[in-house]
């Protein structure tokens, strides 16, 4: 079952050294990312058909710079093609899923 977090909690977990098993897959993308794991954050999203999961999935390929595979996977998430740091896109991709 997936939980409900905040921001700040999501924020928290990163402490720790593996992230909280309720997190959505899109959550556990961003928390391995921070963490440094890009493989693992794709793992997570790869076989996450939800908007949710597109969007950092689109994400992880524009920080790998692979600008053609992020803009098929913003569209995917129905989201705009990032123009921002990858770190204020991660935290508004955070905020807005533990939100």
């Amino acid at each position: 079952m997936l939980a409900q977090m905040s921001f700040a909690e999501f924020e928290a977990s990163l402490d720790q050294p593996n992230p909280p098993v309720t997190l959505s897959p899109a959550l556990a993308g961003l928390w391995h990312d921070a963490k440094g794991d890009w493989d693992a954050a794709h793992r997570c999203v790869q076989d996450d058909d939800s908007a949710a999961g597109a969007w950092v999935h689109a994400y992880l390929h524009r920080k790998e710079g692979d600008a053609s595979n992020a803009a098929y996977w913003y569209g995917r998430a129905r989201q705009p093609v990032a123009d921002v740091s990858l770190a204020d896109e991660w935290s508004a991709i955070a905020r807005a899923l533990a939100g």
